[in-house]
């Protein structure tokens, strides 16, 4: 590059992005200047598929979800791979060059594909492709009460009562055992404290 006035490679590179740049700055400021700007709570809220964005944004996703995106790009990129493959390697002219071409290149896709085929029945059986996961495990709790007991809590039969309304009136509960049951008193009755009040 002898005349300095000449621009290099790298300077029409950066003309490029320099554009590339103005163009979006200024795309983002028409869009800022003619747009209605009407806010409401409804506008602003977080979009969640249609459904009120409530809780916290803060979740754990399923570890499957990226063993999954990991096969799908595994047999994507091996697509990626064959396509060409079968374009180039196909042509008359290097099969007609040389014989041994075409089944070299037949080996060679069949141990690629051979190696992903080997990997999806590694990942098959080990479980990954199943969503649901069946975990067959008895629970077992470590106490040193022997099971003879709880087998002979569990085959006694224990006598049921009656169910009565018990009310301060004697007629009336009586009345009220005859029509319908009315539900007892109750014993206890629950306080709940606000937040921050102190008792």
């Amino acid at each position: 590059m002898d005349d300095p006035g000449q621009l290099s490679e790298y300077g029409k590179i950066l003309i490029i992005i320099l554009v590339g740049i103005f163009l979006v700055a200024m795309t983002i400021m028409a869009g800022r200047m003619l747009s209605v700007n009407k806010p409401t709570p409804q506008k602003l809220s977080t979009y969640e598929c249609g459904e009120d964005a409530v809780g916290s944004s803060w979740v754990q996703f399923n570890p499957r979800f990226y063993v999954i995106a990991l096969i799908f790009l595994l047999f994507d990129v091996e697509l990626i791979f064959i396509f060409p493959w079968a374009t180039v390697f196909g042509q008359a002219e290097y099969i007609a060059a040389d014989g041994r071409w075409g089944w070299f290149t037949l080996i060679e896709m069949a141990l690629f594909v051979g190696i992903l085929i080997i990997g999806l029945i590694f990942v098959w059986v080990k479980g990954d492709l199943e969503w649901v996961k069946p975990i067959h495990q008895r629970p077992k709790v470590n106490v040193s009460i022997p099971s003879t007991a709880y087998d002979g809590l569990n085959q006694a039969t224990y006598p049921l009562r009656a169910y009565t309304v018990q009310l301060d009136d004697k007629a009336t509960a009586e009345k009220a055992n005859e029509e319908m049951p009315v539900a007892p008193k109750i014993a206890f009755k629950p306080r709940f404290k606000k937040p921050g009040a102190t008792s």
